[in-house]
């Protein structure tokens, strides 16, 4: 279990925080100590345990610091750097700091990095990295550019690992996101390109890091409030330049999407995370510690005054602004299991008690009945479940055995098989990895969509859709009630891919759909009826008729599963006896799906559709004309698909009349080549040589 005790202020003086909060708290050679730097001109040194500054220094007037002082632990020196370039290195002794020691370097710094057991390191705008006595014996040597233009380097963090510094920075560039891991014992830097997966077009908020002996484990907090992970490797796999590692979702929606001053993540061990921002929207913000091995909340404390969405940690105290003053709040992490994070654990016994044992034994039942057995055991499948998709990951980040898609397919094969023996085991997270590995398919694997399938599982579904190349007719098929069967609602709580759904929103002002009866729209107008038959009962409310040919029918979610369902391959003579199959009320639906999006295709001249992937006009066109052809007997007797279907009829009619007016100007343009031919070859002469054999 996770605990946080009671806080308190650090100073009582007011800090010079400004829009962002502070630059940093860092720790000094003393335990106990913590160098404090403002946004502004001060760096203070704070003693925790007598809640009260050692000492202050600050830069003259005029001079701003922009880089956290922090301690050089081989020399119990303290070392800031001010105005980018300017870096100072002082002692306790020291009071003025113009008169310290100063080197102006040549390059704009980020950071300075310093950990116990090796020298500081300087990390430049630029991405370049010097050690600090290589740089004070040459301040103005030249310093590389490693980043490319316009990336900015967004978080730092700096291990020792065997003995051997190693330095990962994250920087960012248009939304995308690239990690450098750099070993100082080979002078290795490796770039690694984190591909954000479906959650591509949301803002990371805070990094924090923790390491092992192969992987450095980054967690990453989204503005969408989820917490994701990403495993890199120490030691560089291969030779590529630019490598990819794809994140995983560890911990969904810790903190509300619109925290007003940001939030903040911290890595408290290797099993609990801090997080600080509002849990739910237009609440106050809190500080919230979770397990990450078992996915549960363990303890929080609200925070009314606000903070600034920074975190940092030392030891056991955690560090904040808390409205205007600097706040400690101590905590307390136990070893995790199972029994703590579900909150089994004895902290104390009544005099004269049996003494229980520290973990409890699950696999005992001491007493308790069958529910209580069968609770447990589901708990016991989800610990496995995150300690498969733990090993997956890490499987996958090292992408280096020379058999890794037979490794995938036995992998898929066994976690399918426990699948069908055990009914509640179902490692969602595990799947969607090992498919997006792109080594899969469906003849490999066909119970996947199978167990899928039943599942209702439409993330996995539409995943497997977009990946597989070779999916039955019938499988398709079977997708496609799922997509128009779910409810709204449910869809709402599921994560798909939206790349290829545009904005559906009405963006047409009611001026021009006024005059929309009079224009035509790449031969086809919606209004136009030349069909007397079909008068009365388009007039009769036009405006609705308006309305309803400029609104989508499904919502986005849905519409981008259908979307998925057109791009795949199939043969029509096995399709159509599976489409029969699906009830006439979600035909009626699909057919006003395809209606819209062919109408937002006659809204421009190319007849495409906006958005990453949209379907094709020949694939409306195509499914339309399916979905006739397999149900129009059941559709027909259906009252609320007269106007759909006289719409359709229009629409088919104006296709044939474009169709033959371009046919027209085809063989006008091949009459006029020909007499072009004719007109230069006036005058011209050839030689034939005819072999005979």
């Amino acid at each position: 279990m996770a605990a946080l005790e009671e806080e308190f202020t650090l100073s009582s003086i007011v800090l010079s925080a400004g829009p962002e909060g502070l630059l940093g708290v860092e720790q000094s050679d003393e335990t106990d100590q913590f160098l404090v730097t403002d946004s502004g001109r001060t760096v203070i040194l704070y003693k925790v345990s007598d809640h009260k500054p050692l000492g202050s220094w600050s830069v003259k007037q005029g001079q701003i610091i922009t880089c956290p002082a922090v301690c050089n632990f081989q020399t119990r020196e303290y070392i800031v750097v001010h105005d980018n370039k300017v870096l100072r290195i002082w002692n306790n002794e020291d009071v003025n700091l113009d008169k310290v020691f100063k080197a102006t370097l040549s390059a704009e710094v980020y950071r300075i990095l310093s950990v116990q057991g090796t020298e500081p390191l300087v990390l430049f705008k630029e991405g370049a990295v010097r050690g600090l006595e290589a740089l004070l014996a040459d301040p103005q040597q030249k310093i590389e550019t490693v980043i490319s233009d316009e990336e900015v380097i967004k978080w730092t963090k700096f291990f020792i690992v065997f003995r051997h510094p190693v330095l990962i920075f994250i920087t960012e560039k248009h939304g995308n996101y690239f990690a450098y891991v750099q070993m100082f014992n080979s002078r290795i830097l490796t770039k690694y390109t984190l591909l954000l997966g479906q959650d591509g077009n949301s803002v990371i908020e805070s990094f924090t890091a923790s390491v092992d002996r192969k992987f450095i484990s980054l967690m990453s907090l989204s503005s969408d409030g989820c917490i994701y992970e990403t495993l890199i490797p120490i030691r560089p796999t291969g030779p590529e330049k630019n490598q990819s590692l794809v994140r995983s979702l560890l911990l969904k929606a810790v903190v509300s999407g619109n925290t007003q001053n940001g939030a903040a993540l911290t890595a408290l061990d290797q099993d609990h995370v801090a997080v600080l921002g509002s849990p739910l929207a237009a609440s106050k913000e809190c500080l919230s510690v979770w397990n990450i091995k078992f996915q549960t909340l363990q303890t929080s404390k609200e925070l009314p005054q606000g903070t600034s969405g920074q975190l940092w940690y030392y030891g056991e105290n955690l560090f904040m602004l808390h409205g205007k003053s600097l706040t400690v709040i101590p905590y307390k992490c136990e070893v995790s299991s199972l029994a703590g994070a579900l909150g089994k654990l004895k902290h104390g016994q009544d005099p004269g008690t049996h003494v229980m044992p520290r973990f409890v034994n699950w696999e005992t039942p001491q007493g308790c009945g069958l529910g209580f057995q069968n609770s447990e055991q589901s708990r016991r499948i989800e610990d496995s479940e995150k300690h498969i998709e733990v090993e997956v990951r890490k499987f996958l980040a090292l992408k280096q055995t020379p058999d890794f898609h037979t490794v995938i397919g036995d992998t898929v094969t066994g976690l399918l098989e426990r699948c069908k023996a055990e009914p509640s085991f179902y490692p969602r997270n595990c799947l969607m990895q090992l498919i997006q590995t792109h080594v899969l398919s469906y003849s490999l694997c066909p119970d996947l969509m199978e167990i899928a399938l039943i599942k209702k599982d439409v993330q996995l579904l539409q995943l497997c859709l977009q990946q597989f190349p070779d999916i039955p007719e019938s499988v398709t098929c079977a997708c496609l009630k799922i997509f128009l069967s779910i409810g709204d609602d449910s869809l709402q709580e599921t994560d798909v891919s939206m790349e290829s759904v545009f904005d559906y929103s009405n963006s047409v002002h009611d001026e021009k759909m006024e005059e929309q009866t009079e224009i035509l729209q790449n031969g086809f107008n919606p209004e136009e009826d030349k069909c007397s038959n079909c008068d009365q009962e388009l007039n009769k409310k036009p405006q609705d008729e308006t309305k309803e040919s400029t609104s989508c029918p499904v919502v986005p979610k849905r519409a981008a599963l259908l979307n998925v369902i057109l791009h795949s391959a199939y043969s029509e003579t096995f399709l159509l006896p599976h489409l029969k199959d699906i009830p006439a009320q979600h035909i009626t639906l699909f057919l006003k799906y395809l209606y819209f999006l062919y109408l937002k295709c006659s809204e421009n001249a190319t007849m495409t559709l906006p958005g990453i992937h949209p379907p094709t006009l020949n694939q409306i066109m195509d499914w339309i004309c399916l979905l006739l052809d397999a149900n129009f007997t059941v559709v027909v007797m259906m009252p609320e698909a007269k106007r759909l279907l006289i719409n359709l009829y229009k629409l088919v009619k104006s296709q044939i009349s474009v169709y033959s007016e371009l046919n027209k100007i085809e063989v006008s343009f091949r009459e006029l080549q020909k007499l072009n031919q004719e007109k230069n070859n006036r005058g011209l002469y050839s030689i034939e040589v005819l072999e005979l054999f």
